[in-house]
């Protein structure tokens, strides 16, 4: 009999982790954008990083999400490590709100009973949603995710009633644990955070680790103190999960979760330390507006522990965050740095990483063509230099770095296009593959660019390209929130486009007149050949530059007819794929 309990409720939980990741999943497609668009404007300080990390988390039900949003906007330069601290914190407050939902519509209301019907309709919303209304699909897996979380509650408060009936001794009293673990002693609190840390470990879900505990509380199989104990320990699980996912990653994940791990410490350690003053105010507060029953008291706990450790770290925030990088210095080519798997699991904040990656890159090409176009007299350097803002050397770095940085970035969109998204982040992505074919061929058309003497026509159409470079990469107007060394891409691409026009049309005009002179014996063919590459390559160079920046504006260029037909085709063959593309 007792093993027919446990598999209830190991069936409960699983039925409630299903729950917990559709329900997560479809939020964040719906609200990813979204999420992104709030932290990046509305974040300026720590105390609006709290609320809105806080709030973000409790929309998408997943402070992992939050999290690992915060690091891609961080790495990104939108965010700085200190402002990110009060959305970190924002996200652990924000996850206390899974377990109000728990004891509240799990235990109180007890919404199993038409749980199958939510899930019904979710289910039937993820299957029919097509067309415009394919983003309807998202909100179907949510709904069917919050009806799966109401179904594994009622399992699982099932299973730990049974379960708590079949240990009850002749007295009555429930003997779920060893008596060590019930004690109540200070060694017997340490031993039950343990064991709540690893089940969250276990569990890979701090959310399900709580729900349990919730059950086992309702049923009676436990006390409140040993499960306020088991919920400090739960806390704590979820930071190994962070620092897993930083494992590889750059500076800014490692931070992000050497930040997570000593908040929940810290919260831990004083929650551990004032656990019956902590439970006696919770509970005061819970008789006072007639809700004092075991579920609501310990989420009011668990929020409680959370805002204890926000009101100590939270005024140390610019100390400690100086701490914590003077710790994990930034390591690694700047392009490339943060482009981790965990920052991948969020879409919309790990495509701006990549765009900016591609960004650094495009300045370093920019700053390299004008140090080329300076060594051979076309522009005055010591201006070029100062309105780039760049150390010698570019070129060699750029060298180096600028294929391997590119090839990383179109290797990270590609991953990111297997997950499910939204129209938004197709068209980003489509926009950054572009962008990256484009840096390729711009950064190829460098080294074919010659730093010495400019015959006739090259060397006017290299000073058309120094101006429009010049103008590209002047410092002044950045946008809010534009990192000082990456150029407003809007501008570049305004710069650049008339510029590559000119270009072309030069290298046109070029080619006709420098082969009609040699047909008339007024130019040799060798000197024929070097004035039509000279400016077929300031002709190329221009162009790529101009059409790389463009697709790294922010927001991107829209997707045209023959791109949407494309991706909702899927693979086509390739006199189709030829017939169907324009030329960029």
């Amino acid at each position: 009999m007792v093993a027919s309990f446990v598999f209830g409720l190991l069936g409960g939980l699983g039925v409630f982790l299903l729950g917990m990741l559709l329900l997560t999943d479809g939020l964040k497609a719906l609200a990813g954008s979204a999420m992104r668009r709030v932290l990046r404007r509305w974040v300026r300080g720590r105390l609006s990083g709290l609320g809105w990390g806080a709030l973000a988390t409790a929309l998408v039900q997943s402070s992992s999400a939050t999290t690992l949003a915060t690091i891609g906007l961080v790495s990104a330069g939108l965010l700085t490590f200190t402002q990110s601290l009060g959305v970190i914190m924002g996200a652990n407050l924000g996850t206390t709100s899974t377990g109000w939902i728990v004891s509240q519509l799990g235990f109180k209301v007890s919404l199993g009973t038409i749980a199958p019907v939510i899930v019904f309709v979710g289910v039937l919303a993820r299957l029919v949603a097509r067309g415009r209304w394919a983003w309807f699909a998202h909100v179907g897996a949510a709904l069917a995710g919050f009806g799966l979380l109401f179904l594994g509650i009622d399992l699982l408060q099932d299973g730990m009633a049974g379960l708590a009936e079949r240990l009850a001794g002749s007295d009555g009293t429930v003997h779920a644990l060893p008596a060590f673990l019930r004690g109540g002693t200070f060694i017997g609190q340490l031993a039950l955070v343990g064991v709540g840390a690893v089940m969250t470990l276990v569990m890979m879900s701090s959310s399900a680790a709580m729900a349990a505990t919730l059950a086992a509380v309702a049923s009676g199989a436990i006390d409140v103190p040993t499960a306020a104990a088991l919920i400090v320990g739960q806390n704590i699980g979820t930071s190994p999960k962070a620092i897993a996912a930083s494992i590889g990653a750059g500076a800014a994940a490692k931070r992000t979760a050497l930040a997570h791990l000593l908040f929940n410490v810290v919260a831990g350690a004083l929650a551990l330390l004032l656990l019956g003053p902590l439970l006696w105010l919770c509970q005061w507060l819970g008789d006072a507006v007639g809700a004092g029953d075991g579920p609501t008291v310990l989420a009011a706990f668990h929020t409680l522990v959370n805002a204890l450790g926000v009101a100590v770290l939270l005024p140390l925030a610019g100390p400690y965050a100086r701490l914590v990088e003077r710790l994990l210095p930034d390591r690694g080519p700047p392009a490339t740095r943060y482009l981790s798997p965990a920052v991948a699991q969020v879409g919309p904040v790990a495509l701006e990483a990549a765009r900016r990656g591609l960004v650094l890159v495009l300045a370093d090409a920019m700053d390299v063509a004008l140090s080329q176009l300076d060594r051979a007299g076309q522009a005055p350097g010591a201006r070029v230099r100062h309105l780039a803002g760049r150390a010698e050397g570019g070129h060699g770095r750029l060298r180096s770095d600028g294929p391997r940085a590119v090839a990383t970035v179109r290797a990270f969109v590609h991953d990111l296009g297997k997950a499910e998204q939204g129209g938004a982040e197709i068209a980003r992505q489509v926009a950054l593959l572009h962008a990256a074919d484009h840096l390729d061929d711009a950064l190829a058309g460098l080294e074919r660019l010659d730093p010495g003497p400019l015959g006739e026509g090259a060397s006017t159409a290299a000073k058309v390209l120094a101006r429009a470079l010049t103008r590209a990469l002047a410092p002044q107007d950045q946008p809010e929130n534009q990192p000082e060394d990456q150029p407003d891409m809007a501008r570049a691409a305004e710069a650049l486009r008339p510029a590559a026009q000119e270009l072309a049309e030069a290298h046109r005009l070029g080619r006709r007149r420098a082969l009609a002179l040699t047909a008339r014996g007024r130019l040799s063919p060798d000197e024929a050949v070097t004035r039509i590459d000279a400016l077929a390559a300031l002709d190329d160079l221009a162009r790529n530059l101009a059409r790389a920046a463009h697709y790294l504006t922010d927001p991107p260029p829209p997707l045209d007819a023959a791109t949407l037909d494309a991706a909702a085709a899927g693979e086509a063959s390739t006199v189709e794929t030829l017939q169907s593309e324009r030329p960029a």
